[in-house]
């Protein structure tokens, strides 16, 4: 899914992940960089959406995509999808003090 959102062009990086639903199990939550010079706008986020059901089929569809600025990263780049999720559903993060960009992680519970 998210080689599906960074195949949009408006699209620098992204990360999904799954949080709980109570009919469904689990939804699809897609945390977004857009590219420089592109405003973040609700048919922006429509598009994203129906672009992923294009590449990927109706049950990739995600449920929200929400924009960011930043991703919370470790020092080698890597996304740490761990700490999203649980900052998404309101648990506990853990250890983030080896991560490059702390301050990603609260953004995370901010995403519009």
């Amino acid at each position: 899914m998210e080689s599906a959102l960074v195949s949009h062009p408006n699209v620098a990086e992204a990360a999904v992940i799954g949080k709980p639903h109570e009919i469904k199990g689990e939804s699809i939550t897609g945390f977004v960089i857009l590219r420089e010079g592109v405003a973040p706008s609700e048919e922006l986020r429509e598009a994203l959406r129906r672009h992923v059901r294009t590449e990927l089929g109706a049950i990739a569809r995600p449920d929200e995509v929400l924009f960011v600025s930043d991703l919370p990263k470790t020092r080698s780049g890597k996304i740490m999808r761990r700490v999203i999720r649980a900052k998404a559903i309101g648990a506990p993060v853990g250890d983030i003090s080896t991560l490059r960009n702390p301050e990603a992680v609260e953004e995370i519970g901010r995403a519009k």
